[in-house]
């Protein structure tokens, strides 16, 4: 059960190629309803110094674009409640074409992710690019009597929506808890904490102080006489480019903006205070803070946004120039100046965990508290998407219990399944418990709890025997010793359905632990993407699949299985079910874990989170 997904050596048959064909050609004729499709010359007006297109503007696009989206799905008046991070991958020219598209994700009740991809086209090469992508909340307007507008679900038409539609509650969950990923990661001194006795040569902070007040027009206003959210991200992005010049007295590139979001809406008439500096210089990136308030006349200034922005400089060669330091402000800017580094390794984690490509990521990723979030979300993004593909293929049966094949990307997956005589809450609640599985599979000889993260996540260390056939629990590797044992040490993931129709889910995966390095008597194994889906099916019965990905050392052991010629698999499957429906009357109280480290902040921040 517990077998790698390391390459196949293998290239993709002919019948796989096509099928992806397929599905590339599905997503060109699916319509969807909410995608808007934008796209802008860039002229001069919209391009910098170096006749580069403004991120600023670049923002403005994308906001309108994805503004559009979600209000045509929700048939009301919409406003931007956040942006996730946004990696800018290439700069644009003037002349060339930014095409931006659109489309609404998943809607929660007042809330709903949109989805942003943004290519660039040059007209003169016949070449497409991809420049970023990005997903924004938006949330929508009271009625005029005050009532909330709630939104109707959107339903999936091909693989991909429905990836971006499982994965959008997990993307939510991360939203929802940015702030306490920061804070623990101050607080439980999990970060190191960066030197801040700079040099004679380094730069005094106040010298890239920029504050600037703008006034808000009819021209800077949307359709609801709002201060147009594009256009304050804008103004963010001038006053930032000017505090990173005056640290590096050159031109700097903006490459990244972090997820931040909309605490109040600006309207016309406000003057708009937009203060910015630069937090912390590294290497060769800065990270500018930058912060918008409101206020009229009168009254006190509310507070509009706040955004942190990494800069670079490139040479005529368009190489990374080294930075000088900065000498941060006393106090606030001591404060400032830490939590930049927090924030710095969350964008390392966040982009090495949950942006690479799913075959890019090591087996085996270490584990701390500072990528427990995002580790856990890959854990459960990485299930979601397998079992979301759409061109599996049944490969044998035996009393309504399916063997299931998928060979892509040069890697073969299996999914077995049959409906179990259990509530899915109560299947959910017994096999998320790791501890249970020695009382139903054979193949786990041990199974111990190493520390319970927070309630919906857990590591353990498995035992299990060396491969010698082909069973449903195969481990890792093949070429083992005749009595030689196997350990993992795995972080099992649950969630509840989010909404209707979702399955709950329970993910495994590889961590690499300093308290538990791999031992001379047993040879480590490795797991990317196992678990299981357990969906509600009629009668109080419950669809319930396991999902696994095997590497090519595996293959023979379990090809008796995928051709017909052996029925370890069903075996294993029915004694999981007989198991299910022997102990699904008994109380919850009794599949209780122990709880051998108590959560931290941000593990209690997880508890109280609802989607």
């Amino acid at each position: 059960m517990l077998s790698s997904s390391l390459k196949m050596s293998s290239t993709l048959s002919s019948d796989v190629m096509e099928e992806e064909e397929e599905e590339e050609k599905e997503e060109e004729e699916s319509f969807n309803p909410t995608e808007v499709k934008m796209s802008q010359i860039v002229m001069s007006c919209h391009c910098n110094h170096r006749q580069e297109l403004s991120v600023g503007q670049l923002l403005k696009w994308m906001d309108s674009a994805a503004c559009l989206s979600a209000e045509r799905h929700a048939a009301s008046p919409c406003v931007t409640a956040s942006m996730d991070d946004i990696h800018i991958e290439h700069t644009i020219k003037a002349g060339q074409v930014v095409n931006i598209r659109a489309k609404v994700n998943r809607a929660f009740n007042t809330s709903m992710e949109v989805g942003i991809q943004v290519s660039c086209e040059d007209l003169f090469s016949d070449r497409i690019w991809r420049i970023c992508h990005a997903y924004a909340t938006f949330v929508t307007q009271r009625t005029s009597s005050g009532e909330k507008v709630t939104l109707r679900p959107i339903v999936p038409h091909t693989q991909k929506e429905l990836i971006e539609y499982s994965i959008a509650a997990e993307r939510r969950r991360v939203r929802m808890l940015h702030d306490d990923i920061i804070k623990d990661l101050l607080y439980s001194a999990s970060v190191q904490q960066g030197d801040m006795s700079a040099g004679s040569d380094a730069v005094a902070a106040e010298k890239t102080k920029v504050e600037s007040v703008e006034l808000v027009l009819p021209p800077h206003a949307n359709h609801q006489v709002n201060t147009f959210g594009g256009q304050i991200m804008a103004w963010m992005v001038n006053v930032a480019t000017i505090a990173a010049s005056r640290l590096c007295q050159a031109h700097p590139t903006l490459r990244t903006i972090d997820m931040f979001t909309f605490r109040g809406p600006s309207q016309v008439g406000d003057r708009l205070l937009l203060r910015a500096i630069v937090n912390n210089a590294f290497k060769n990136s800065m990270e500018v803070g930058v912060r918008a308030e409101a206020h009229q006349k009168e009254g006190p200034n509310r507070h509009i946004n706040s955004a942190f922005m990494t800069f670079e400089v490139l040479d005529g060669n368009r190489k990374l120039c080294t930075l000088p330091r900065i000498r941060p402000e006393p106090l606030e800017g001591e404060r400032r100046f830490q939590e930049s580094i927090a924030r710095k390794k969350i964008r390392l984690d966040r982009k090495y965990i949950i942006s690479c490509e799913q075959s890019e990521v090591p087996l085996s990723v270490p584990w701390d508290p500072r990528n427990q979030v995002y580790l856990s979300y890959n854990n459960v993004s990485a299930l979601k998407m397998l079992a979301a593909k759409n061109n599996w293929r049944l490969s044998t049966e035996r009393d309504e219990v399916r063997l299931y094949t998928l060979e892509k990307k040069s890697m073969l997956s299996f999914r077995v399944e049959a409906e179990v005589d259990i509530p899915a809450d109560r299947a959910f609640s017994l096999l998320a418990d790791l501890k249970n599985r020695t009382s139903w599979d054979t193949h786990y000889k041990k199974c111990e709890l190493i520390h319970r993260v927070d309630e919906d996540d857990f590591l353990y260390r498995v035992v299990t025997p060396s491969v010698h056939r082909g069973t449903m629990g195969s481990p890792t590797s093949a070429n083992q010793g005749g009595g030689i044992l196997q350990d993992f040490i795995l972080l099992a993931s649950k969630r509840k359905p989010c909404g209707s129709g979702d399955p709950y889910v329970i993910a495994l995966r590889s961590v690499t632990l300093p308290t538990h390095p791999p031992f001379e008597e047993f040879n480590r194994g490795e797991v990317l993407c196992a678990g299981f889906t357990i969906l509600e099916a009629e009668n109080n019965m419950s669809l319930i699949s396991y999902y696994n990905q095997a590497s090519p050392e595996v293959l023979p052991y379990i090809s008796t299985d995928i051709a017909g010629l052996s029925s370890s698999f069903y075996h294993t499957f029915c004694s999981c079910s007989h198991y299910l429906t022997r102990n699904k009357l008994q109380s919850d109280s009794e599949e209780k874990v122990n709880e051998p480290n108590s959560p931290s902040s941000l593990s209690k921040a997880l508890n109280s989170t609802k989607l």
